[in-house]
């Protein structure tokens, strides 16, 4: 019974997975006690079930009005702000937060949701047989969910440090697991599950939005590269295999760079180009991005959005940070400061400047649906991850590193770098991934694996620890991991003693 209704779970999910095709389908039934579940259906449902939770990454906070998942990491940097206190922002501002502060429960329950969804399509799969099912094809399902495991644990141990090892479907209610290292979940879990996956034969891009075997790459470039510095500290030879990983990507891919930066914003782009990896959304089904009306400047009265929530918007010395000329602070590339009233047609002009990343402009003037993904690999970031990784392995840049720079570079109407020492290379990489990804939850991530911190005012690099943000907080070792959320210790004492701090 247990075994099938984990069965009808994964059905039901099929109607509310990752990929396109299944977004924009109706469900046409349902699994019974006498339903065949030897099926290619069944098979592509539980795979399907794995990329549920990537929603979880854009997770709203019950009890947060105009703030979800995606807010935390971006209030952490120090380089947003936000006009709604009921977003918690506060606590982050002056880094008061604590076990219980928004967010934070949030996305641990969303990745071990994730983790779970994936752990039973790993179990299911392989003893599905079904007429016109393939063994390759049940192989590159396997991998699909494999990657999608890794993921949802690469995010956990780079917020949390030592998180509990479930890489089974529970058989009773036993679940009080104690933490596993960071370093063995990316030895025993993160790693070999991406290896697994690079021995398929996953396409190396997929414009449905499942898992390509582009994506795979750009994760294990990530995770290398994350690997190599702190926590970790795994050091040259997991920058080389990070290397290795990105320049597969840009040599075999299929993708390039948009033109615009405003081609990003455009739904029929969606899972082309540029893209690498998206979050699925679409604007025919009841859960659309939040991204768009969670950054519209508050009650501006520019869109038929009932709320305007201002939820998260770059600080003044973050856009001052900017190289004169820089196309990405452009009115309406990266951000906007101005916009006409939708009643009046007259133009509004903002107390501050807000993120344009999301603006789907039929969403903001129609339909109230926006129809843009959300974006978790894109060639600019892999460009940058192999710069920064062969810089590292190799003691100084080469000719590939620096030409994939000024790439970046040339889109944003900056000159071309020339010859760079190995430092100087290093912070120009660091400094293109702050401006070209910024909002995008890549910064914090950034800033903990170098333990490096741009100071927008000085800009200087400063040490992670003993960095003063601009709201005057600073950063010390309680920073490095946020705590494990209170709800989950209160259940379970194995999670104890918290990270330092907490």
């Amino acid at each position: 019974m247990k075994v099938l209704k984990n069965i009808l779970l994964a059905a039901s999910l099929l109607t509310l997975g990752s990929c396109k095709d299944f977004l924009d389908e109706n469900p046409t039934g349902f699994l019974t006690p006498d339903s065949d579940v030897s099926s290619t259906k069944v098979a592509r449902a539980y795979a399907n079930s794995g990329y549920v939770y990537l929603q979880g990454l854009l997770a709203g906070q019950p009890s947060s009005y105009g703030g979800n998942t995606w807010n935390l990491l971006e209030f952490m940097t120090g380089k947003a702000n936000s006009d709604l206190g009921q977003t918690g922002f506060i606590n982050f501002q002056n880094l008061g937060y604590n076990n219980t502060a928004f967010y934070i429960d949030t996305w641990w329950q969303q990745m071990y949701l994730g983790i779970g969804a994936c752990n039973l399509a790993i179990q299911s799969i392989p003893g599905i047989n079904a007429a016109g099912l393939t063994d390759e094809q049940k192989d590159n399902m396997l991998a699909e969910v494999r990657t999608l495991r890794a993921l949802y644990y690469f995010n956990l141990v780079r917020m949390y440090g030592a998180v509990p090892n479930v890489t089974t479907v529970p058989k009773d209610l036993n679940l009080n697991l104690p933490r596993t290292a960071a370093k063995d979940i990316y030895d025993q879990i993160i790693i070999p599950d991406l290896l697994l996956a690079e021995k398929s034969t996953l396409p190396w891009s997929d414009n449905t939005g499942k898992v390509s075997m582009g994506a795979v790459e750009s994760i294990l470039a990530d995770v290398y590269l994350t690997y190599a510095g702190a926590a970790i500290n795994g050091g040259a030879q997991y920058y080389a295999e990070s290397a290795k990983r990105s320049k597969s990507v840009i040599d075999n891919g299929g993708y390039t760079l948009f033109p615009n930066y405003t081609d990003m914003i455009q739904p029929v782009n969606k899972n082309t180009g540029e893209f690498i990896l998206q979050v699925q959304y679409a604007a025919s089904v009841p859960l659309t991005n939040p991204l768009t009306p969670l950054t519209i400047p508050n009650f501006s009265g520019i869109s038929k959005y009932a709320d305007e929530y201002g939820s998260v918007y770059p600080t003044p010395e973050f856009i001052k940070s900017f190289p004169a000329g820089d196309k990405r602070v452009d009115e309406r590339q990266f951000f906007y400061t101005s916009y006409p009233n939708l009643k009046t047609g007259q133009t509004i002009k903002f107390k501050n400047t807000y993120i344009y990343k999301w603006f789907d402009v039929n969403a903001i003037t129609n339909t109230v649906k926006s129809d843009l993904n959300y974006t978790l690999y894109r060639l600019a970031d892999v460009y940058l991850m192999y710069a920064e990784a062969s810089n590292r392995a190799e003691g100084a840049p080469n000719s590939k590193a620096v030409e994939y720079v000024n790439k970046i570079r040339a889109r944003a109407n900056l000159s071309a770098i020339g010859a760079l020492s190995q430092t100087a290379f290093e912070q120009e990489i660091w400094l293109q991934r702050y401006f070209e990804l910024c909002f995008e939850n890549k910064m914090w991530f950034d800033m903990l694996r170098t333990r490096k911190v741009h100071n927008d005012v000085t800009g200087n690099w400063d040490n992670f620890i003993g960095h003063k943000t601009v709201f005057g907080a600073t950063f010390s070792e309680k920073q490095l991991l946020f705590p494990v959320p209170k709800q989950e210790s209160d259940v379970n004492p194995n999670l104890l003693p918290n990270n330092p701090g907490f």
